[in-house]
This record gives C-alpha cells, structure tokens and sequence, in this order.
C-alpha cells in the first residue's frame, strides 16, 4: 500500500543527524500536551532520541513505542534506550499503514514520515484508528532558505524535492498535513509551522558537514544517480559548495515545518 522508497537511507552519517532530534527541537508543539502517564506511539522513529525523549516527558508510569521500518535502525535505537537508562521505551520493527494492531495509544507521533510515504492519507487514517490525537511534522524543502545561496545549493534545494517525488513521496509534505488530515476523516486539525535555524558555528558544522558527506555517499547519491537526476560530478559539486557554507561566517539557513494537531 502507498509504497516508496526512503530517500534519506541509514547511511551513517544519516542516522548521526536524526540521532540529535528531540522534543524540543522537532516536536516543540506536542510537549505541552505531553503528560505523565501517557502511552505515546512513535512512527518512524529512527536511532530513537525523539522517541526516547518523548518517555522521559511521560514519565514512568507512561509507555511510548517507536517503529521503524529498518530493523538496524531499530537496534540502534533498543542500545540507545539501553545507555541512557530509559526503561519505559520499547522499540520495534513495524509498518507506518498498519502501526499498531491491537493496541490504541494516546498520541500518534511522527516526525518527517509523511514526506516518504506514497499514500499519506492511507497513513493518516491508520493512525487515526490508532490514537486520541495524532501529531505529525514534515519539511517544505521548496520554501528553505539558505544564504549565501550559491548555484549548487539553489540545485540542492531543487534536488531534494524532486528525489522525494521519484522515490514516490512529497518534499513539500509540511504544506499539504492540514489537507491530507482532512482527507483522512478528521474533525478537529491544529496546525501551524515550526523551524530549524542553523546559522551558528556550531549549527554549520551539523547541517553543512553531513551534507558534505550524504552529498556524496548516502541514499541521496544513490537515488540521484539512479532515478538520473544528478551525476558524481554535480553531487561533488554540492559537497564543496556545503563545505564552502560551513566555513562561511555569513552563513544562515531556515528549514520550515508543518505540522497539525488532528483528533476526531
């Protein structure tokens, strides 16, 4: 059902950006709904930091699963769970069309899954069936704004989109939430914008060192060359272009979010 393909891939240098995900930074506009004792189901949930933040915020006497798709993602994410000493998290190999059979939570949470899904009103109603209020957050990659912004990370930016929509999913996925909510049967729907600035030194060297490297390596490469998007020399290009950003002291980026609120 609605099959596509992960555009981002668990190459390493993947899994290490999604590993600093939190609350705070990804899922700022659930945390006040959160509350002790809460069961919080997790989809997409990736290396786990979200997930794993999201039990911290329930407490113990509440329960939160992450699924995913990769079962090494998941592993990553069980050892993680593990290191930091949160015992009310489980993780597990699952479907984001069928996320919970035979269990119902109080919030269904997901964080950038929607983007990489080929039905996501098929999704939405899944999780509808499966939870009181359904959070969900997504990128527009079109409406990101770097600067400087030179020729090869205008291409970047125009890469990103068309990737996800030869992979069978939607890069501007932030803009159409309130849409595919609506969609999928529900009566109430929040919905609102969230961003990520990297502009900081440090904020560079995250946003603009791992993209010297997924540029070149990661599902990204692989999925340009083969849907014939971007050849080695254009991706080294990006790369360079990424390094030169970094180490620009002008440099600033905002990456909008959409996200909703959706109950019946």
């Amino acid at each position: 059902m609605g099959h596509a393909t992960y555009s981002h891939g668990h190459h390493a240098s993947v899994v290490a950006a999604h590993a600093a995900r939190t609350v705070a930074n990804s899922a700022a506009y659930l945390s006040p709904l959160l509350a002790p004792g809460m069961r919080v189901l997790d989809v997409g949930c990736g290396p786990g930091s979200i997930t794993i933040d999201l039990a911290r915020r329930v407490g113990s006497t509440g329960r939160v699963v992450g699924i995913d798709m990769s079962a090494e993602v998941v592993e990553t994410a069980r050892a993680a769970a593990e290191q930091a000493g949160v015992p009310n998290v489980e993780f597990r190999v699952g479907d984001a069309y069928d996320p919970s059979p035979g269990e119902r939570f109080d919030v269904v949470h997901a964080h950038q899954v929607l983007q990489h899904l080929g039905d996501p009103v098929a999704a939405l109603t899944a999780w509808r069936a499966a939870g009181d209020l359904v959070a969900a957050r997504d990128v527009i990659y079109s409406a990101t704004t770097i600067h400087p912004l030179s020729p090869e990370l205008a291409r970047w930016r125009e890469l990103m989109v068309a990737l996800q929509g030869a992979n069978g999913g939607d890069g501007d996925a932030g803009a159409r939430l309130k849409a595919w909510a609506r969609a999928a049967g529900f009566g109430r729907i929040e919905t609102d914008v969230e961003t990520w600035c990297f502009e900081s030194e440090r904020g560079r060297a995250f946003w603009g060192g791992q993209w010297q490297e997924r540029a070149l390596h990661s599902a990204f490469a692989d999925g340009t060359e083969r849907h014939g998007l971007a050849d080695a020399r254009e991706r080294e290009a990006i790369a360079s272009a990424w390094a030169a950003w970094t180490a620009d002291d002008d440099g600033w980026m905002a990456m909008i979010h959409g996200w909703i609120l959706a109950a019946d």
